[in-house]
């Protein structure tokens, strides 16, 4: 999985989910992976699916694994910023983007893990994570440390 976070200063944009899963909350943007795809590959093809924006430059910031309640297997979950965007970003049928100042962040309708990681994200830090959720998304477990990641 990935997640590109369009960040620069003290702007960051966040898309509110249309449909599927984590519908109703503001994320990054991103998803799976495809076959023959590189995890960069994918980072540019999601944003530009959900923002119609294609991305340049890509920066690493972090990878967080997420065991999902009951779900049989962890998701891994690779983490990009960008600081080359528009001042707009279109909305799709998914995403509906927003930009926010870094102090107003709506962590109250964010994934609850993003409490953890977040910081670590706009302070310019490479991190490493893991979370546990229960059956109704909420963190029971929660682990996150800076790291140096490969640059991308």
């Amino acid at each position: 999985m990935t997640l590109c976070i369009p960040h620069r200063g003290d702007e960051i944009w966040l898309g509110m989910k249309k449909k599927g899963f984590g519908a109703g909350r503001w994320n990054g943007f991103g998803g799976k992976v495809k076959e023959g795809e590189t995890i960069e590959e994918a980072t540019r093809r999601e944003m530009e699916e959900e923002t119609e924006f294609r991305v340049t430059h890509l920066e690493k910031a972090g990878v967080i694994l997420f065991q999902n309640g009951d779900a049989p297997m962890l998701i891994e979950m690779h983490i990009f910023r960008t600081s080359d965007f528009p001042e707009a970003l279109a909305e799709s049928d998914e995403m509906a983007p927003r930009k926010f100042k870094s102090a107003d962040l709506p962590f109250d309708e964010m994934w609850e893990d993003d409490r953890y990681w977040v910081p670590y994200f706009l302070s310019g830090k490479q991190f490493e994570g893991e979370f546990t959720f229960d059956n109704n998304d909420h963190v029971i477990e929660a682990n996150v440390r800076e790291v140096e990641l490969q640059r991308s």
